[in-house]
């Protein structure tokens, strides 16, 4: 159960305090810190991508797949050659076995990074 404390200093500060504090959390490891601080971050900024891209990482780590799989779909969606997203979006779809959802976003990635098969 959650008590005031915590939510008030998962939340506490600007939003510029708030994204420093979710890549300490994320760097050192906190998945689920981080996202607790982003997805609260990403409601208030949600035209940003960075902060989304981050929250995907998060919840990708800390084994939210379907968290992190809705995140990347709307990076993908507003900005369709986001080549981390399409890449994270591939590994992610990896992980939950649906190997032939994965194979469009991993191609497109690796074309957007130029890794063209030679030949």
């Amino acid at each position: 159960m959650e008590t005031r404390a915590e939510t008030t200093y998962y939340d506490h500060g600007t939003p510029a305090e708030r994204w420093e504090r979710a890549r300490v959390f994320f760097d050192a490891g906190d998945y689920a810190g981080a996202a607790r601080v982003l997805a609260r971050l990403v409601g208030e900024v949600p035209e940003q991508t960075g902060p989304r891209l981050l929250l995907a990482r998060a919840y990708y780590h800390s084994a939210q797949l379907r968290r992190a799989e809705a995140e990347l779909r709307i990076v993908v969606e507003r900005d369709p050659v986001e080549h981390y997203a399409r890449l994270m979006l591939g590994r992610t779809l990896q992980r939950q076995a649906r190997h032939d959802e994965a194979v469009p976003h991993l191609r497109i990635a690796a074309a957007l990074a130029g890794d063209f098969p030679e030949g």
